[in-house]
């Protein structure tokens, strides 16, 4: 097994990618607090390859990830090809998922997530912003491994309490 310390990101790549480029630029300049290690720099997944090969190509990836961020927009709700896989195959692989909600809801939205992950309860949503995208980054993966089988967290989605945004400043 690969040494798993990798953030998968999974979006919908024709309406959400700069909310992508955003984070992978927050990461690339010197004066942001903001870091993490980007499974998609390990290799390239082509829009022009066969649909196996570009699976192959993610879970090459998904296998060296420790969690993943699904960006969750307007549209993300409707995806049908590879968003629904990524998430199944983060759940078989055991891979804590935290919902980044491009709206900026601070809560699990019914409205737009995918069917493949609402009954998939053990998970956070956050809103889009650098700073409790770090901080989630940072604890969620380690909170979810020491509750996830605990029975009061059996049937839970989790959101961080107000004063968690309010020590970020948010």
């Amino acid at each position: 097994m690969s040494y798993r310390n990798k953030t998968y990101v999974a979006f919908d790549g024709d309406n959400d990618m700069k909310y992508y480029r955003l984070m992978t630029a927050w990461k690339e300049h010197d004066n942001i607090d903001f870091d993490f290690l980007n499974a998609h720099d390990l290799n390239s997944a082509r829009d022009t390859s066969t649909e196996e090969s570009i699976k192959s190509q993610l879970r090459i990836r998904m296998a060296n990830s420790k969690q993943m961020l699904l960006l969750v927009g307007e549209n993300t709700k409707y995806l049908r090809k590879f968003l629904p896989w990524e998430i199944e195959l983060a759940r078989k692989k055991d891979i804590p998922i935290i919902m980044v909600n491009l709206n900026n809801k601070k809560s699990y939205d019914d409205n737009l997530c995918p069917s493949t992950i609402k009954d998939w309860t053990y998970t956070i949503s956050i809103p889009f912003k650098m700073k409790i995208i770090q901080y989630a980054l940072d604890n969620f993966p380690d909170n979810y491994y020491k509750f996830k089988n605990l029975p009061e967290y059996k049937d839970h989605r989790f959101t961080y309490i107000d004063s968690v945004y309010e020590k970020l400043g948010l």
